[in-house]
């Protein structure tokens, strides 16, 4: 599996993330935007996009703080948060510039096709990704769901996964029922999938903070393969009972 560091810039700010591929497949692959969690490109959320690149994609994961401006690990993730989710242009055009370093990166190395693009965010990442939706792309683990900027009628053009915890108090209901809201309000193709009394951070092993973040080994595999499934039809442009639209 390679990895290689990819140093790109958005209004001004360095980033740096990671482009994680399979050497041995010589076919273009779909493209695989990942947005981690609120600890940023680090080594568990490599090891995530390794996993996801044996799935067949070129993954790229986005760095959404910019270089040297990540979390410690020590902070409360809430309140080191705070100003990146209250900035929600500048988060959108940091997750666009991400996605387009993937589609030009992976042209560049002749490993993807850039005419299938999908996303996937965890956390912190799934809100991200969900942004990305609201201006133009897909799929959302865990994610925080709402946005003081939802979107209007038509702007949503990639079908969009969510998959959440009955009892993440990070989503409670009311905000899962504001998402299903705005998401049928803009007219999206969208899925919400809730596994019954699990809480947040169900896909991450390090999870253990009973009636917050707890891992949960069937509702991540479950959870993996609805996504990979879902993906998969939107690039194939079936997609049941929502609009005909492209994939994005």
């Amino acid at each position: 599996m390679a990895v290689e560091s990819i140093f790109y810039s958005v209004s001004g700010l360095s980033c740096r993330g990671a482009l994680v591929w399979d050497e041995s497949v010589k076919a273009p692959r779909p493209l695989l935007l990942m947005a981690p969690n609120w600890r940023g490109v680090i080594k568990p959320a490599i090891e995530t996009g390794h996993m996801l690149a044996q799935q067949g994609y070129v993954v790229f994961v986005a760095d959404m703080f910019g270089e040297g401006n990540g979390p410690v690990g020590t902070e409360n993730p809430m309140e080191f948060l705070r100003p990146f989710m209250s900035d929600v242009p500048g988060m959108r055009r940091r997750i666009a510039a991400a996605l387009d370093t993937l589609t030009r990166e992976s042209d560049r190395r002749a490993i993807g096709d850039i005419n299938r693009r999908a996303a996937m965010g965890f956390c912190f990442g799934g809100l991200n990704v969900l942004d990305l939706a609201r201006i133009g792309a897909v799929g959302s683990m865990h994610g925080t769901l709402t946005t003081p900027q939802p979107a209007k009628r038509g702007e949503i053009k990639a079908a969009v996964l969510a998959v959440h915890g009955a009892a993440d108090p990070i989503a409670p209901k009311a905000e899962r029922d504001a998402f299903e809201a705005e998401m049928t309000a803009a007219g999206a193709c969208w899925a919400l999938l809730t596994f019954g009394d699990l809480c947040h951070a169900f896909t991450d092993p390090q999870a253990n903070t009973p009636g917050v973040a707890v891992y949960d080994e069937p509702a991540t595999r479950h959870g993996y393969a609805l996504a990979h499934a879902f993906i998969a039809d939107a690039f194939a442009g079936r997609r049941h009972g929502c609009p005909q639209q492209t994939a994005a």
